[in-house]
């Protein structure tokens, strides 16, 4: 080789090796019960476990049957159904999704959990390849799930769900949670036409059809959203003696009634009475 020639070979060298994308390790899911995916790099971040109980959920006690029901039989290697828990926000449908979890995880080995972004969708059918091979079975949850972008993601999501000619994998599960029980964005441009239009709003909503089992969360009502304060309230020993009409006052300043809503007033009266709580 000519001298000459070799210090450039050289340095085109280190530059592919510079932008040539990293070697992938193969993931290990031995340090967590839950995991965050990073599609960019492939890596599965561990997680801290959920803390909140399973009995801690107040007013969803037919919603917790149902998508326990069929956790259980996916744990167990039997036939079961992705999951949607549609409904009104903040009424627990990721808490009920990482508490069901949770529950299920402790009594079943090698259940994992994997927590997707929903900007992330197109990247579902990769990370259900990545996972169909490996000996744990997987819950992979997206919460908040709607196609603001259109109709390419719903087309990843279908595509991840049927699992193309090899089909889904046996092993993943696929949980979303929604405040639309289709999915679909607010409003669709009109820019495109209205047979465009008309094709992507087929298209999202069509997702909707890949979940077997839907799960729906209606408003919480009054004596429901009392017995939740109640509940947290008894739970961490937090004694006033006007509970419910303090926590009555404090959904009226929200303008609102909800699981959520009775966690945020039971962390405000624990700062006040200076209790801390364990989540």
């Amino acid at each position: 080789m000519d001298d000459a020639l070799k210090p450039v070979l050289e340095r085109i060298a280190d530059a592919l090796e510079r932008i040539a994308p990293p070697v992938r390790v193969p993931p290990v899911f031995d340090q967590a019960l839950l995991y965050r995916h990073d599609p960019a790099t492939g890596a599965f971040h561990p997680a801290p476990d959920y803390p909140l109980p399973l009995e801690a959920l107040v007013g969803v006690e037919r919603q917790k049957e149902r998508f326990c029901e069929n956790l259980i039989r996916f744990a167990a290697g039997l036939p079961s159904n992705h999951a949607l828990l549609w409904g009104v926000r903040g009424t627990g449908k990721s808490s009920l999704a990482k508490a069901a979890f949770m529950d299920v995880a402790g009594k079943t080995p090698g259940l994992k959990l994997v927590e997707v972004d929903r900007d992330q969708v197109t990247e579902l059918p990769a990370l259900f390849d990545t996972l169909r091979d490996r000996p744990e079975r997987f819950v992979v949850l997206c919460d908040d799930l709607s196609f603001e972008e259109g109709a390419a993601a719903a087309k990843a999501l279908k595509s991840a769900l049927e699992g193309g000619v090899s089909g889904p994998p046996k092993n993943v599960l696929f949980v979303a949670t929604s405040n639309r029980r289709h999915l679909m964005p607010r409003g669709h441009g009109e820019d495109r036409g209205l047979i465009a239009t008309a094709e992507d709003a087929e298209e999202e909503v069509s997702v909707s059809d890949r979940f077997g089992l839907w799960v729906g969360f209606p408003p919480m009502d009054q004596p429901t959203y009392l017995a939740a304060v109640t509940t947290y309230a008894q739970r961490f020993d937090l004694k006033v003696a006007d509970l419910d009409r303090r926590a009555l006052q404090w959904a009226q300043l929200r303008g609102a009634r909800s699981g959520r809503v009775a966690w945020q007033f039971i962390r405000d009266l624990a700062g006040e009475l200076g209790k801390d709580l364990p989540l």
